[in-house]
C-alpha cells in the first residue's frame, strides 16, 4: 500500500470516529499508533508486524514526552490557574462593574458592559469558554432582572465570550505556536488589535442594535456621579495590572510569556489572598480543576504530536502540496478554502482539537504560497472564534445556556446572534485584507 494513502485513510479515520462521537484525543491517538504501525510494518513492501511494534511505542512514547516537557506548553496550566485566581478574587467581577459604572447611560449600557467585561476577563484567562460561562453566571442574570431583551442578554456575552481566543494570553495561541515553532511572545503581540476590533465591533452591534429598537434594553434610571465611576475604575487595578504584566513585560522584553504567566499568577494569588477571598482550604480544589483542565489538554496535543508523525512519515502533506499547485487555486483560492474548512470544522469540534487536527496538513500548504505564520494563526483563531458561536453546535451558547441554568432557549440565544456573526465576518476580511492589523505590533 502506497504510503501516502495511509495517511489519507488515517486523516478520513480520524474523522469518521468524530462523527460518531469518539473524544477527539481518542480519535487522534488511536488512528495515530495503528496507521505508525502500518508504516513501518509496510515499509519494505511486505506486511512485517515484528519489525514495527518497537519502532511504533518509540516514537509514541518519544513524541509524548517531548512534548509534555515542552516549556511553551507549561503556560497552559499557568494561565487556566491564573483564571481560576483572578475569578475567586473577584478580579473579573470588578471589570465588569466597571464598565457597568462608567457605561450606564449609553443604549444597551449593560450589554456593552458585559463585552467589555468578557474582553477584561479573556485579557486573564484565555479560554473563550471559561469567558462565556463566567460572564454568563454574572452579566446576563442581571440584564434579564432589568427586562432586557432575552436575545440581547445572552447573544452579547455569548460572542464577548469568543475574545478569549484573541486577547492575550490565549490558550489557541500557545497551542498554535507549539505545533509550529513560532513565538508565543509575537502571537500574543499580533492577537492585541484583531481583538479589540472584534471587541469593537460587538460593542457597534449592541448600540445600533438597540438604537434602533429601544424596547429590548430599557434605559436604566441608575445614575453614578464622577467620583463613582473613578471609584469602580480604581477597583479594577488589580485586572490592569494583570494585562500590563502579560503584554508590557512581553512587549517591552523583560521576559517570556512563560515567565509573565507564572508572575501573573503569582501577583493574582497575593492579590486574593490580601482579599481574604482565596484561602489554603481552596487551593486543593483549585489544583483539582486546573490539573483536570490541563490534562485534556495535554492528552489531545500529545497525540496530535504522534498523528503529525504520521503525516510526515507518509508524505501526504507534501502529496497534498503538490495537488494543490496543479489545481493552480492561487493563494486567495487557498484561503478561502481554509476559511469554509474551519467555519465548518467550528461548528462541531473543539477549538483545540480543530487546531491539532488540521495544522499537520495545513502549514506546509501554507508555507508553499508563503504566507506569514502569525497572521495565518490570527485568521485560524478568529475563525475558530466565530464558529464558536455558529450553529448548530457553537459550544459557547451551550456553555452559556448551561451557566445561566437553561433560563433561556439554546434556539433564542442563536437568534440573537447573526447581528454578532456578521460583525465576525466584516473584522475576518479586515483581518485577510490587511495583515498589517495582526503583524504591527509583533514587527513580523
Amino acid at each position: 500500500m502506497d504510503m501516502a494513502t495511509i495517511g489519507l485513510i488515517a486523516c478520513v479515520a480520524v474523522i469518521l470516529l468524530l462523527a460518531i462521537r469518539v473524544p477527539i484525543g481518542f480519535a487522534i491517538g488511536s488512528v495515530a499508533v495503528v496507521a505508525l504501525f502500518m508504516v513501518f510494518a509496510m515499509r519494505t513492501g511486505t506486511f512485517m508486524p515484528e519489525r514495527a511494534i518497537g519502532r511504533t511505542l518509540s516514537i509514541v512514547f518519544s513524541n509524548g514526552f517531548d512534548l509534555i516537557h515542552s516549556y511553551n506548553l507549561s503556560m497552559i496550566p499557568l494561565f487556566i490557574a491564573l483564571g481560576q485566581v483572578a475569578f475567586r478574587a473577584n478580579i473579573t467581577t470588578e471589570i465588569y462593574e466597571a464598565a457597568r459604572v462608567c457605561l450606564s447611560r449609553l443604549p444597551g449600557g449593560v450589554a456593552i458592559a458585559s463585552i467589555a467585561g468578557c474582553g477584561g476577563f479573556s485579557a486573564i484567562s484565555g479560554s473563550s469558554i471559561a469567558c462565556a460561562s463566567t460572564m454568563g453566571r454574572i452579566c446576563t442574570p442581571e440584564m434579564l432582572k432589568l427586562n432586557y431583551d432575552p436575545r440581547l442578554a445572552t447573544a452579547c456575552v455569548a460572542a464577548g465570550g469568543t475574545l478569549g481566543a484573541l486577547i492575550p494570553p490565549s490558550i489557541l495561541f500557545i497551542v498554535y505556536a507549539i505545533f509550529t515553532e513560532t513565538s508565543v511572545g509575537d502571537l500574543f503581540l499580533a492577537g492585541i488589535f484583531p481583538g479589540l476590533l472584534s471587541m469593537l465591533g460587538y460593542t457597534t452591534v449592541v448600540y445600533i442594535w438597540v438604537k434602533r429598537n429601544p424596547s429590548i434594553a430599557p434605559a436604566s434610571d441608575e445614575r453614578f456621579t464622577n467620583t463613582q465611576k473613578t471609584a469602580a475604575l480604581f477597583r479594577a487595578w488589580p485586572a490592569m495590572l494583570l494585562f500590563t504584566v502579560v503584554v508590557g513585560g512581553i512587549y517591552g522584553g523583560i521576559f517570556t510569556a512563560t515567565e509573565a504567566a507564572a508572575i501573573s499568577l503569582f501577583t493574582a494569588t497575593l492579590i486574593g489572598m490580601a482579599r481574604k477571598l482565596i484561602k489554603l482550604s481552596d487551593i486543593i480544589p483549585m489544583i483539582r480543576d486546573i490539573a483536570s483542565t490541563s490534562c485534556v489538554i495535554f492528552f489531545i496535543a500529545a497525540c496530535a504530536k504522534v498523528f503529525i508523525t504520521v503525516v510526515a512519515l507518509t508524505g501526504l502533506s507534501n502529496s497534498m502540496v503538490s495537488a494543490l499547485g496543479e489545481a493552480n487555486i492561487g493563494p486567495w483560492g487557498f484561503m478561502f478554502m481554509v476559511c469554509v474548512i474551519y467555519l465548518m470544522l467550528g461548528m462541531f469540534l473543539d477549538p483545540v482539537g480543530i487546531v491539532v487536527l488540521t495544522l499537520p496538513l495545513m502549514i506546509p500548504m501554507v508555507e508553499s504560497y508563503g504566507f506569514d505564520l502569525i497572521w495565518f494563526g490570527v485568521v485560524i483563531v478568529k475563525l475558530l472564534e466565530i464558529g464558536l458561536i455558529t450553529p448548530p453546535v457553537g459550544l459557547n451558547v451551550f456553555v452559556l445556556a448551561a451557566a445561566i441554568d437553561g433560563k433561556v432557549p439554546i434556539g433564542q440565544i442563536f437568534s440573537g446572534l447573526w447581528r454578532f456573526l456578521i460583525s465576525d465576518l466584516i473584522v475576518l476580511m479586515l483581518l485577510i485584507g490587511f495583515p498589517i492589523i495582526s503583524l504591527f505590533l509583533p514587527g513580523s
